[in-house]
């Protein structure tokens, strides 16, 4: 493919080199004219492992060259990668001007010189800028059907960029609805590349990022914590990393149900004591029960929202194919309910009020002393005529549900059970 980059900072500069050795005729296109002569010169304008000779090589093969101008680089190409930068403002913000600078460029371009073209987003944009550019510079080229306009964010690592580019860990591209790309699009991608929509291949980027973030406070955390009461915190991470079940698996990364049970909140609290008794701040961790009860909220509002005052729960244990109540997430949301004078049904097979003991009874008994007069033998017993049901575990056939759901029903799905949607009745979705 013949391809412009815009931008010859870190990601486009990458970027280029990687797609020359791809076989890929490439432009690069930059404001700095130091970073082009660099170019053209066969050296690299950033400090990145392998990057100097790749460029050497890309342009004394006549794969790679870079100019200032605009129009030189799109008469030459029939797909642009933008790549500039998108840094914070004052307030915290994107500054996307950069981005809307080169959109208007290469927008003036293709109406002066009308031809088939693809836009691609590199550059780190949050949610939703994607179709706010389109909207503002680009629709009419659009619908014509002439400019296709595509988001690919970047996942590349300092110091080892070109081998992140070329063997790639995660390829995400987002088309404006998530409807697929022609295959010979699909080569430049490479065949494993998920195709979604804009908004979640913007989106993902940042959950990438945010997740990073997270793992390395985490750690620190535990390093501050260790350290001061004489814990060998490196020991404890390598151990919490040989579990590859939980710890460093997909198996907790599922949006729903805000966590419960008899050890997650109990140790987080415990945690948190420790630290505050060894006067070591734990801003991370001291804020997980917090954003719990803010999740519980929010479900609590998608419930208030549809202005049913009948709400039926499947499943009330914290966690599927057991009959532990302690703290689940499930019990606090049907004291709410009833506390502001909701009718609420329980329907939940594993739970046997007999057979519960010790510290699982002593709490239904504190919270919910009535809860057996909530309690439905059966689905549709739980169910009833109309009103709320609140999907929190996966207690009850698809086909049980098929026959006594109806239009007068709000679905809310709380553990994306996504065949839900099949039901006839409004479908919710807690998370998505």
């Amino acid at each position: 493919m013949r391809i412009s980059v815009f931008g010859l900072g870190y990601v486009g500069a990458v970027t280029a080199g990687c797609l020359a050795k791809q076989g890929h005729e490439v432009v690069g296109i930059d404001i700095s004219e130091q970073k082009v002569q660099a170019v053209n010169e066969g050296q690299s304008p950033i400090l990145e492992p392998g990057l100097p000779e790749l460029l050497k090589w890309a342009g004394s093969e006549g794969r790679l060259r870079a100019t200032v101008r605009v129009e030189e680089a799109m008469a030459a190409t029939d797909v642009s990668l933008v790549c500039v930068g998108t840094p914070s403002t004052i307030a915290g913000t994107l500054d996307l001007s950069f981005v809307r600078q080169v959109t208007d460029q290469i927008a003036g371009f293709l109406r002066a010189n009308p031809k088939r073209h693809t836009l691609i987003y590199r550059s780190t944009m949050l949610p939703g800028s994607t179709a706010r550019l389109v909207s503002e510079a680009a629709e009419d080229l659009v619908t014509d059907g002439g400019l296709e306009v595509l988001y690919y964010p970047e996942f590349l690592r300092e110091g080892s960029a070109i081998e992140d580019f070329l063997e790639p860990s995660l390829q995400v591209v987002g088309t404006r609805e998530g409807g697929p790309l022609q295959s010979e699009m699909m080569k430049l991608f490479g065949r494993e590349t998920a195709v979604v929509d804009w908004p979640t291949a913007e989106m993902v980027k940042y959950a990438c990022n945010a997740f990073h973030a997270t793992k390395v406070t985490f750690a620190n955390e535990i390093g501050r914590l260790g350290k001061q009461a004489g814990i060998d915190a490196l020991a404890v991470m390598r151990l919490l990393c040989q579990d590859r079940r939980l710890n460093l698996s997909a198996y907790y990364l599922k949006p729903g149900n805000p966590f419960g049970g008899s050890c997650l909140p109990k140790d987080v609290r415990a945690l948190n004591h420790f630290g505050r008794q060894h006067n070591i701040p734990l801003p991370l961790i001291d804020n997980l029960l917090p954003s719990n009860e803010h999740h519980l909220r929010s479900l609590l509002g998608l419930i208030e929202r549809t202005g049913q005052r009948r709400v039926a729960i499947l499943g009330l244990a914290f966690k599927p194919h057991t009959d532990d109540l302690r703290e689940s997430s499930m019990v606090e949301l049907a004291q709410i309910l009833l506390g502001r004078g909701y009718e609420l049904s329980i329907y939940d097979p594993q739970l046997n009020l007999a057979s519960l003991v010790g510290s699982n009874k002593r709490a239904i008994d504190t919270k919910m002393p009535h809860l057996a007069s909530l309690l439905c033998g059966k689905p549709a017993d739980a169910v009833g005529e109309e009103g709320v049901v609140v999907a929190a575990q996966r207690c009850a056939s698809l086909e049980e549900l098929k026959g006594c759901v109806s239009g007068r029903h709000t679905l809310i799905d709380v553990n994306g059970w996504v065949e839900l949607r099949s039901l006839p009745s409004r479908y919710e979705g807690f998370c998505w």
